[in-house]
């Protein structure tokens, strides 16, 4: 099933991942990447490898809307349309009440909340025309926010909201869902051992999961729910039964 998917924050971690298995999966992606230019290359290398044509890559800050806009026309461009969008962009980090600042709130809202509902009315037309869909990858913690990270979780709270209100607004051609990781990747900032031994001792499975398993969620969501819209896929190992 030949799809072309743009995919924002694609250059590693969880959206490199869905990148190679929905490329495996016989679909065209176009990766966003805002500062990870090496790693957007080399994968975008690799994808055309494999078929020729079949990855396009281009730098863009999600925050400024003309280069929002670029990104748009550039990944339309490319095969003539577009059919998936998946808003896998976020920025995240602690902000402690005390001495959080309107930037962090601009940046953490516009990123992980913004950019995807301005995306999704951007493509809105074209996803339409081709019976699209939009997969917004949320957090287990828009349900019950992360001590001290509240301007992130407040973020992806709102995109779980996004999630139902644009399934309402764009039905019945676009289908609008979401996927909720939970202990899937441990943060760019490295954890102790402890720390880490600690998150798992609350993760049902004891283990934390793969970037694999959001991908494969992600296809099913494009490939078979088709009667699914506005609902989110918990990927969590069973985290969430122990909050």
């Amino acid at each position: 099933m030949q799809k072309n998917i743009l995919i924002t924050g694609a250059a590693k971690r969880i959206g490199a991942a869905c990148a190679r298995l929905l490329h495996e999966e016989g679909c065209n992606v176009f990766l966003h990447y805002r500062s990870s230019k090496k790693e957007a290359m080399e994968l975008c290398y690799e994808l055309n490898q494999i078929r020729a044509d079949s990855a396009y890559m281009m730098q863009a800050d999600l925050l400024n809307s003309c280069e929002l806009e670029a990104l748009v026309n550039e990944a339309c461009m490319a095969w003539g349309a577009i059919d998936v969008l998946i808003n896998n962009a976020s920025s995240f980090y602690p902000t402690a009440m005390t001495d959080v600042t309107e930037n962090q709130w601009d940046e953490l809202i516009g990123c992980n909340l913004k950019a995807p509902f301005f995306l999704a009315k951007a493509l809105s037309g074209t996803l339409a025309k081709n019976k699209g869909c939009i997969v917004n990858i949320a957090d287990i913690h828009a349900e019950r926010g992360l001590k001290g990270y509240p301007i992130y979780s407040i973020a992806k709270a709102g995109l779980v909201a996004m999630t139902k209100i644009l399934a309402k607004e764009l039905g019945p051609s676009i289908r609008v869902n979401a996927v909720a990781p939970g202990a899937i990747l441990w943060p760019e900032k490295e954890l102790c051992e402890q720390e880490k031994h600690e998150i798992l001792q609350r993760v049902a499975l004891r283990r934390n999961g793969d970037p694999s398993d959001i991908a494969k969620a992600v296809w099913f969501l494009i490939k078979d729910a088709e009667y699914m819209t506005g609902q989110v896929i918990t990927i969590d190992g069973g985290r969430t039964l122990f909050c």
